[in-house]
């Protein structure tokens, strides 16, 4: 049975240590996370209010209705968002990835389930110096309605991908959103031959693109058999020209739905 107490790794802020321990200079999301326009000073301040939590697969990050002391960017690792239905179902309703902020500054209590996709390091600030930090920093607060637009557009892509798509075009276009994301970590265009990781069982991905585990299962299949996908191992997965594979997901080479 899963514990609802949660390991707190506290991280020396003056060594690179174990699980994403980095200052913030040296982050492997630093240009993408709330911090993206921070200026040196600014940072400084960050590093004075934050921690590291680690998460194992299953594990949840924090429930829905519970009070949250922390908000936080995600450096390694993918956690599964879920809401809990009234007779006791649940559904997947986003994922959290590299780079993506956990928490909203004013809202105490979480919205949503949590739960650890795979092993999840976070960086967390202490909510209330991270809100006043918000009214004095214009830089982390322009920074964080970024994040919330963008949130808003892909939440509406979704809609359009789980209310419009076939099958084979929700496979590909979730493995397309997976590789643009490791692209955009790297900071390069993705293209050409590339490989990723798949965050989430075949089940998971059932679930969260509103299948069945045989039709999904059958998809990849038949995208492995078409050339568009090469499966390496249980997860991984080589796509040998990645404007194939956006072909493949009715998108056009932003991400946009094609008419």
């Amino acid at each position: 049975m899963i514990t609802r107490e949660i390991a707190l790794i506290q991280i020396n802020q003056k060594s690179a240590s174990h699980d994403g321990g980095e200052r913030c200079g040296d982050c492997p999301i630093r240009y993408r996370a709330v911090c993206a326009h921070c200026e040196t000073d600014e940072l400084a301040l960050l590093e004075d209010m934050k921690f590291y939590r680690s998460f194992d697969p299953g594990q949840p990050i924090v429930w829905e209705g519970d009070r949250m002391e922390f908000v936080g960017s995600v450096v390694t690792g993918v956690a599964a968002l879920t809401q809990t239905l009234e007779d006791g179902r649940t559904q997947m309703v986003g994922l959290l990835l590299p780079s993506d902020f956990l928490g909203r500054p004013k809202r105490e209590i979480a919205a949503y389930n949590a739960v650890a996709a795979t092993k999840v390091v976070l960086c967390c600030f202490r909510r209330k110096p991270f809100e006043d930090m918000m009214r004095t920093t214009p830089h982390v607060a322009h920074r964080l309605l970024e994040m919330t637009l963008d949130e808003l557009d892909a939440a509406r892509e979704w809609m359009l991908l789980l209310g419009r798509k076939t099958a084979r075009e929700k496979i590909a276009s979730f493995i397309a959103i997976i590789a643009r994301r490791e692209a955009a970590l790297q900071k390069r265009d993705p293209g050409g031959r590339m490989r990723i990781e798949l965050p989430l069982t075949r089940e998971a991905m059932a679930d969260y693109l509103g299948l069945t585990l045989e039709t999904v299962s059958r998809q990849i299949s038949a995208l492995k058999r078409d050339g568009v996908i090469e499966l390496v191992g249980k997860r991984a997965i080589n796509l040998p020209d990645f404007a194939r594979l956006v072909e493949e997901s009715g998108d056009d080479s932003d991400g946009g739905y094609l008419s």
